[in-house]
């Protein structure tokens, strides 16, 4: 009866959080525009570099000898998802955040001319970290960033200094709820996902759209709307109240923009080549123990609170914080998680920190 109850209470705020679809060009009208970070003017440089023929946007701070965090982004952002971290990390850290193809401000190139795979992403990142000169550092993995941080420090385990990870599964627990039910279905055959598409939570996304026999992709391609965006940003949040609307006025443009949605559905493809690499990635956990920091958002309905606690099994140099938020854990509490951060590296690579007077 509980379970019941709090399934109930779940699709209702799930149905409230779904609206009607928006277009980009109202939605741009309705957001203002963003607040600079404080610090962020004098302290971030924003920047592109070329790899493989593509513009590959990213941002930049801090002293270049100081040890270098690079942060990898998930979806449906970019290296804005990092636009309060950066600065906070820049005073002791050389932070970098770049924006994968596809997203943020990086070449979109279409379907038919770029892979979109996991693979290749990882494959554009780590010829982008060699394009600006990274030799060693700590890895912060989001979401998307899991996968493709994973493949690099897997492949080259002496590249890496420590790991941060927060809501990115290596693990198949975390992936097993009913989110993931139709993409399951997908990854086995594009054509077929009806039969994933009957549990409760996806019913409730038809419903809120008005339409309970969306097709196939297009079922999944609400993924990628307004009210999916906006709640990954509200979903399991304290205060909705506190999550600025800048995130999906910054987002939503870019998603919107012609032939990304097909993109985005390639990556959901791709993202059945990830579960098969598990085993690999937790070997190189048992075997390198790279030292682990877990700032967890242990309301995230796609990633949730299972999907962390297995990292415990294979890393013995482990810290571990669940926070009470969601998916984007950083927009609510990354005050915190900035003091997390610095803390574990400070305590990581207390030997190779160094502030320079002037930068």
């Amino acid at each position: 009866m509980k379970r019941t109850i709090r399934l109930n209470l779940y699709l209702a705020a799930l149905a409230a959080v779904f609206p009607p679809m928006v277009t980009s060009s109202a939605l741009q009208a309705q957001v203002p525009s963003p607040k600079a970070h404080p610090s962020a003017v004098s302290t971030v440089s924003y920047k592109t570099v070329t790899v493989d023929g593509l513009d590959i946007f990213y941002r930049e701070a801090g002293p270049k000898n100081a040890p270098t965090v690079l942060l990898l982004h998930g979806f449906p952002t970019s290296s804005h998802m990092f636009r309060d971290l950066i600065p906070a990390l820049a005073e002791k850290y050389h932070v970098i955040a770049p924006d994968y193809p596809g997203f943020g401000n990086s070449s979109m190139p279409k379907v038919n001319e770029f892979e979109y795979s996991f693979d290749n992403l990882a494959n554009t990142i780590e010829k982008f970290t060699k394009q600006v000169g990274l030799t060693k550092y700590s890895l912060y993995l989001m979401d998307y960033g899991a996968p493709i941080g994973f493949r690099i420090a897997a492949k080259h385990p002496e590249r890496i200094d420590s790991l941060i990870i927060q809501n990115g599964n290596a693990y198949e627990e975390g992936i097993d709820n009913i989110f993931w039910e139709p993409i399951k279905e997908y990854w086995k055959d594009r054509g077929a996902i009806n039969k994933g598409l009957d549990n409760a939570f996806w019913k409730n996304v038809k419903a809120a759209y008005k339409n309970p026999n969306l097709p196939n992709e297009d079922a999944l391609r609400f993924v990628v709307s307004l009210g999916a965006t906006k709640w990954q940003y509200t979903n399991g949040v304290r205060n909705v109240e506190s999550i600025s609307p800048d995130t999906w006025g910054h987002v939503q443009p870019l998603l919107d923009r012609e032939g990304n949605s097909e993109i985005q559905l390639q990556l959901f493809y791709s993202y059945g080549s990830n579960p098969p690499l598990y085993p690999q990635w937790q070997e190189y956990f048992r075997k390198h123990q790279p030292p682990t920091l877990i700032v967890w958002g242990k309301n995230d309905a796609i990633f949730p609170a299972a999907g962390a606690e297995p990292y415990k099994r294979d890393l013995k140099n482990l810290e571990y914080h669940l926070f009470d938020t969601g998916h984007f854990a950083l927009e609510e509490d990354g005050q915190e998680i900035a003091k997390k951060i610095e803390g574990f590296l400070g305590r990581t690579l207390k030997a190779r920190i160094s502030v320079p007077s002037k930068r």
